[in-house]
């Protein structure tokens, strides 16, 4: 058997509660542990049943998911969040990834893309389609950091490279494949860059990565 991967839902409307259930719990890997209809709910519940991941809807009453990703986010249990929305990229996607959310999925490819996400962000991943990182880089062209003051500059070539592509949302075997290094390598970078930079998760470099200009469309 796999690891179990526990799951919160985490939406006012409870015919999707139960449909996204049914969808998971045909996982053997995944299981849905509990569900909440508010943002106050929801932290109560991950405060109660410490899921490993949240599945948090945007638009609920009462505080909101973003708010509440916040809030869980802030509790330091490990639960990553994973916005499912149907908001448009250009107006959320930053403000969940700066509340601590570990990715966003729409609603409309939900069916595709939740499953791999899911499991993404339980390993401590990001999850992010192409489209929003381009939009994250077009939207912090202008303002990103002189590098000379910026800790970019503690970072070697190498740490910078693997930063980026951690950015991008590449594994640490296809980071080793790209740069000819081991996977084992690619981890030892990370954990120096992470050091260097004092951040604790790996949303937290994509967020530094996208905020310095370290990534580049290809």
């Amino acid at each position: 058997m796999p690891d179990l991967i526990r799951i919160l839902l985490v939406d006012d409307h409870a015919v999707l509660r139960a449909g996204l259930k049914a969808l998971l719990d045909a996982e053997d890997d995944l299981r849905v542990v509990g569900e909440a209809g508010t943002g106050e709910e929801a932290i109560d519940k991950v405060k109660l049943v410490k899921p490993d991941v949240v599945i948090m809807d945007l638009s609920m009453p009462g505080i909101g998911g973003l708010e509440a990703t916040k809030k869980i986010a802030e509790l330091g249990l490990g639960t990553k969040v994973l916005v499912l929305t149907v908001h448009a990229e250009e107006e959320y996607l930053l403000p969940v990834l700066e509340a601590g959310g570990s990715g966003y999925v729409t609603k409309t490819s939900a069916d595709i893309d939740l499953i791999q996400a899911i499991r993404t962000v339980a390993r401590d991943e990001v999850f992010l389609y192409p489209s929003a990182t381009r939009l994250l880089l077009r939207r912090y062209k202008q303002a990103e950091e002189d590098r000379k003051e910026s800790p970019v500059a503690l970072l070697s070539e190498r740490e910078r490279e693997v930063l980026a592509q951690t950015a991008e949302g590449f594994s640490s075997a296809e980071i080793g494949k790209r740069l000819f290094i081991s996977p084992k390598t690619v981890d030892t970078y990370r954990s120096r860059i992470m050091e260097k930079l004092k951040l604790n998760h790996r949303s937290e470099l994509v967020r530094f990565a996208l905020r310095t200009g370290l990534l580049k469309v290809e």
